[in-house]
């Protein structure tokens, strides 16, 4: 079981010391993976005796095998496309496609948090606040799918793209009010994290959707979704992600189903009178 998996499944055993040694573990998996239990209990505000007993509360031997776990998440994690497809191919691909993607579906909406997805449809619902969306290149496309279907519902959303003086025009435009949507898998793009990073500075709400709670994307969100994203070839999946936000969406629309009805209807009516569409 991954890490994350396993700090939410003992979440409510956590003392409050173990939870802040939890946070810094979630937050930067490199502090436990490649530091020391001496530098985790100081990044933790904590004592060694309670960064081992945290080790214990997971279940793991001590220290060393918690490292070691995160450590292999981190090398796997790491792992190019390049050096999957030198793996032995499936022989049943399409069968092994259908048990992954079945599977990184229901991992991925059974590990929803209630009070955290009714916070996000809330942000996203609130028509007094922009909404930018982030998306790296692999997950350009479910960013786009989700851009496009929001702005169905509601006014005032930007993808987040193009050119790195296009990229800092369009963050200039982020404040307080505005609610930052984040969607990206392992391998992480170095110009998201730190345009992700920007858009804290500024007070925006994130809300993360990514392959787990110890991602960078995560760092700071007020709302995280921890995606299953197994492959079956060299690449992730994003059958999971594409799922978690139709969700969203439907959440939204949901919540906004007045004034969203009456802009769908001024875009069907729009598509009909200049005959866009072919049914």
């Amino acid at each position: 079981m991954p890490i994350a998996e396993q700090l939410a499944a003992a979440a409510e055993r956590f003392s409050p010391a173990e939870r802040r040694v939890a946070e810094v573990v979630a937050s930067d998996p490199h502090a436990v993976a490649f530091g020391t239990v001496a530098e985790l209990a100081r990044r933790s505000r904590t004592s060694g005796p309670t960064v081992v007993r945290f080790a214990a509360r997971l279940g793991f031997s001590g220290f060393v095998d918690l490292q070691a776990a995160a450590q292999d998440e981190i090398a796997d994690a790491l792992r190019p496309a390049a050096a999957r497809i030198r793996e032995r191919p499936a022989t049943d691909v399409v069968g092994q496609a259908l048990t992954a993607d079945v599977e990184n579906v229901r991992s991925t909406l059974e590990a929803v948090d209630a009070d955290e997805f009714a916070a996000a449809v809330a942000l996203l619902g609130d028509q007094r606040r922009p909404v930018f969306v982030l998306a790296g290149e692999i997950a350009h496309g479910a960013g786009e799918s989700f851009v496009t279907q929001l702005d169905l519902l509601r006014e005032g959303v930007t993808a987040v793209s193009g050119s790195p003086v296009r990229v800092s025009r369009q963050v200039a435009q982020i404040g307080r009010d505005a609610v930052v949507v984040a969607i990206e898998h392992r391998r992480y793009e170095r110009w998201l994290i730190e345009t992700l990073a920007r858009t804290r500075t500024a007070g925006a709400d994130v809300i993360a959707v990514t392959d787990s709670a110890l991602s960078p994307v995560a760092t700071g969100a007020r709302a995280t979704f921890a995606v299953s994203a197994r492959g079956v070839g060299p690449f992730d999946s994003y059958v999971g992600t594409m799922s978690l936000l139709h969700a969203l969406l439907a959440g939204v629309a949901a919540r906004l189903r007045k004034s969203a009805t009456a802009r769908l209807d001024a875009v069907e009516a729009a598509w009909t009178a200049t005959n866009e569409l072919i049914s």
